[in-house]
C-alpha cells in the first residue's frame, strides 16, 4: 500500500477537523480488531500499513486468506489512542470490503472444485479501489483477468456493431502484438467458430446458457478446434448458480458478481485498556 494512498484514505476520513480523537494524544492504548461473522479475512496488510503510519505497534493474528469464525481476533493494537482512533474507520472500511470480496470468492472457487475451471473477476471495480478488490479476489482463491484494457484485447459486441469479426481480431492482433492475447464475446455457435477461425485466442461465451454454450464446445470438439483456444463463460453468473458450471469444459469463468455484489465482513475495534 502506498503512503499517497494511505494519506488520500485518511484525508477523506478525517475532513477538516479531527475534533475529539487529538484531544486524547498522548494516551497508551491497547485495542483489538475483532471479526464478527464467519469468512475469509483479506485488507490485513493494508490495515496494518495504516496503522503504522500513525505510529500504531500492529500484531497481526489473523494473515489474508485466513478462515475466521465471529469473534476472532485479527489484529491486536498498541500505541497512542489518538493514532488508533484516526486508523479505525478507514482500516474497518478496507477489512470489510476486501474480506466479503474474498469471502465471495472462495465460496464461487469452492463451488467449482471438482473441475478445472478458474473463477475470475471482471472490471466492474470501484474508481481508485480496483488494485486492492482484485487483490482481495486473489485472496479468495480467484484471478483478476484484465487489471486494465492494457493487459489484454477483448471484442466486445460494441466492437462487433462496428466491424465483422474477422476484421476485428486481424486488426487486434497486429495492434496488440504477438505476446498478448486477443479475446472475442461471442453469443452463438456461428460466431463462436468465426472468431477461433480468425485467430483469437480466447471465446467468451457472453450470455449464453449451459446448453449453448455446451453446443459450442461439442461443436468445437468435433471439428478439432478446442485445444486452440481458451473458454470463458460470462454474465450473470452468481454464487447460487455457479455450481451448474463445473460439468462444462471451460477454462474460466468471470464473475463480476464476487466484486460489485459482496456485502462487507463485519469486523469492529474495541478498545481493551
Amino acid at each position: 500500500m502506498l503512503i499517497r494512498e494511505i494519506e488520500t484514505f485518511l484525508e477523506e476520513d478525517w475532513g477538516w477537523t479531527e475534533g475529539l480523537i487529538e484531544s486524547l494524544s498522548g494516551v497508551r492504548t491497547k485495542a483489538v480488531i475483532l471479526v464478527n461473522e464467519k469468512g475469509v479475512v483479506a485488507g490485513v496488510e493494508e490495515a496494518k500499513a495504516i496503522f503504522e503510519y500513525l505510529g500504531v505497534d500492529v500484531r497481526v493474528l489473523k494473515e489474508d486468506g485466513s478462515d475466521v469464525a465471529k469473534g476472532d481476533v485479527v489484529i491486536e493494537l498498541e500505541g497512542d489512542s489518538a493514532g488508533i482512533l484516526k486508523g479505525e474507520r478507514v482500516a474497518l472500511n478496507i477489512l470489510g470490503r476486501m474480506s466479503g470480496i474474498a469471502t465471495t470468492t472462495k465460496k464461487c472457487v469452492d463451488m467449482l472444485a471438482s473441475s478445472k475451471i478458474k473463477v475470475s473477476c471482471t472490471r466492474k471495480t470501484t474508481p481508485g479501489f480496483r488494485k486492492f478488490e482484485k487483490k482481495a479476489v486473489r485472496i479468495g482463491g480467484g484471478y483478476p483477468h484484465r487489471f486494465s484494457l492494457s493487459d489484454a484485447v477483448l471484442i466486445k459486441d460494441n466492437h462487433l456493431k462496428l466491424m465483422n469479426i474477422e476484421d476485428a481480431v486481424n486488426i487486434a492482433k497486429r495492434v496488440a502484438g504477438p505476446m498478448m492475447k486477443v479475446e472475442v464475446e461471442v453469443e452463438s455457435c456461428e460466431e463462436c467458430l468465426r472468431a477461433v477461425n480468425a485467430g483469437a485466442d480466447v471465446i467468451m461465451f457472453d450470455n449464453m446458457n449451459i446448453e449453448e454454450i455446451r453446443r459450442c464446445i461439442d461443436m468445437l470438439k468435433q471439428k478439432g478446434l478446442r485445444g486452440k483456444v481458451l473458454l470463458e463463460a460470462s454474465g450473470n453468473l452468481t454464487p447460487e448458480n455457479i455450481r451448474q458450471y463445473a460439468e462444462l469444459d471451460l477454462d474460466f469463468v468471470s464473475v463480476g458478481y464476487i466484486i460489485h455484489s459482496s456485502g462487507f465482513l463485519d469486523f469492529s475495534l474495541e478498545i481493551i485498556r
